[in-house]
């Protein structure tokens, strides 16, 4: 892989984020790149291993948000999960401007309500739907990405 482009100055991006249940089965996975999907669905099923460490029995960690999970590339993975044991899991550029974890939490945090708002949709069932496709649960996402600032 070439050197990483974006360490040129510019404030990170999110470019993926993955929304896992609890049987660590994908319930939402998306590319806001140009890249090629398949790295956003590895970089998912890497993070459950990762995720499910954190959490393990014995582990000290009672916060939802748990954090840098690994840095693979050009991108740095971060963990939250649920009470229910939903996992998201953010996928940001790596760049020169550091990442506050408030900001991450926010982020997961505004997440986690439009998980909750696609909850309340009667249509939807998280035991028997594959994947996500709430239209209004994807407008909220790509609300929230786009408004995303590092800065």
């Amino acid at each position: 892989m070439a050197a990483n482009s974006n360490m040129n100055g510019t404030n990170p991006k999110i470019t993926g984020l993955a929304v896992i249940g609890k049987n660590n089965n994908p319930l939402y996975i998306r590319n806001f790149t140009n890249q090629p999907s398949l790295k956003y669905h590895f970089l998912a099923h890497t993070s459950c291993d990762v995720l499910e460490e954190k959490v393990a029995p014995g582990s000290k960690n009672f916060d939802l948000y748990l954090g840098l999970l690994y840095i693979m590339e050009d991108l740095s993975v971060y963990g939250y999960m649920t009470n229910t044991r939903i996992k998201f899991v953010l996928m940001v550029t790596v760049a020169d401007t550091a990442i506050k974890d408030q900001d991450i939490k926010g982020i997961f945090r505004k997440i986690h309500s439009a998980y909750v708002d696609l909850q309340l949709d009667p249509f939807w069932d998280p035991e028997t739907s594959s994947m996500i496709s709430n239209q209004n649960f994807i407008r909220q996402i790509d609300a929230i990405v786009m408004k995303s600032s590092f800065a």
